[in-house]
């Protein structure tokens, strides 16, 4: 008689297994079931949309692009807003950020424990406590319905954060490179911007894209320091959106809105997402 094998018998995928692409499955829908309802409410009639119980697979009949035509051209306008400050501000974290990050990282300031504290605290505190500081901030320099009303509040919102996240990057890097670039005459600004930079462009657009996504998100401050309609960013231009009487509620025009707002964050995400994972993951592996 043959001797069994257990190699060649048939393998049972393990209870674990079972457990771990089902949970891995749930996670999925869990999280793509609310995006999946707002696509389908942007494309759905306003009679499938108010139909009881609720159509979850509507026909052709029952489709229409109606709600993103409604939008009009105006929609590119805070679009428009909502990129250049979201731009901006980003921009003007990193370049106040990167170099605030690495003097606190490789030269010796006086109090530099404190001036950490200082940052952390000030990262943890809540931005909307803020918010009635800033107010009389922007009434005093008279910058209402102006873009820097919105672009230095997010800047100095973001930069704590910004800071933080970059000292952590660039304590990872050997200082034997600095030190060879010493030596090859290198000072300490042509060093951060030749050697540092580039060796932490990862670390950047991860932390770039956090401000980016704070600031295209933000809602209280572009509702309250922004009245002009041509200035509105997205949040507070879907925010505004109206029906054709008081109690009809857009639901159309808001998912079609809000999908068509969110859809450049997604391209932005698509495009850097290599660098994303390299920044997320960097330093988790030593050696």
């Amino acid at each position: 008689m043959a001797n069994f094998n257990p190699s060649n018998s048939i393998s049972f995928i393990p209870g674990k297994k079972i457990l771990l692409t089902l949970g891995i499955i749930f996670t999925i829908l869990f999280c793509l079931a609310p995006v999946f309802w707002q696509l389908l409410t942007s494309f759905k009639t306003n009679a499938a949309i108010s139909t009881v119980p609720n159509i979850y697979f509507p026909s052709l009949e029952q489709l229409t692009f109606q709600h993103y035509l409604s939008l009009g051209s105006q929609f590119l306008r805070y679009i428009f807003n909502s990129a250049f400050v979201s731009i901006i501000s980003t921009l003007l974290c990193l370049t106040i950020g990167a170099p605030a990050a690495y003097a606190l990282t490789r030269l010796k300031l006086p109090g530099e424990n404190l001036i950490l504290g200082l940052i952390l605290v000030i990262t943890l505190f809540p931005y909307i406590l803020l918010f009635m500081g800033l107010l009389e901030l922007v009434k005093f320099f008279q910058i209402g319905n102006n873009y820097l009303a919105l672009i230095i509040p997010y800047t100095a919102i973001n930069l704590p954060l910004t800071i933080l996240i970059l000292r952590s990057f660039f304590q990872q890097l050997p200082k034997d490179l600095e030190d060879s670039a010493k030596i090859d005459g290198y000072n300490t600004l042509s060093m951060l911007l030749n050697i540092v930079l580039p060796l932490t462009l990862p670390a950047l657009v991860t932390t770039g894209l956090l401000t980016f996504i704070f600031a295209w998100n933000e809602f209280i401050f572009a509702l309250t320091f922004i009245t002009r309609e041509d200035l509105y960013t997205i949040p507070v231009a879907v925010a505004q959106l109206g029906g054709t009487s008081l109690l009809e509620i857009p639901y159309g025009p808001m998912a079609a809105a809000t999908l068509a707002g969110t859809f450049p964050l997604i391209i932005l995400v698509l495009i850097f997402q290599r660098r994303i994972v390299q920044g997320i993951t960097a330093g988790a592996v030593k050696g």
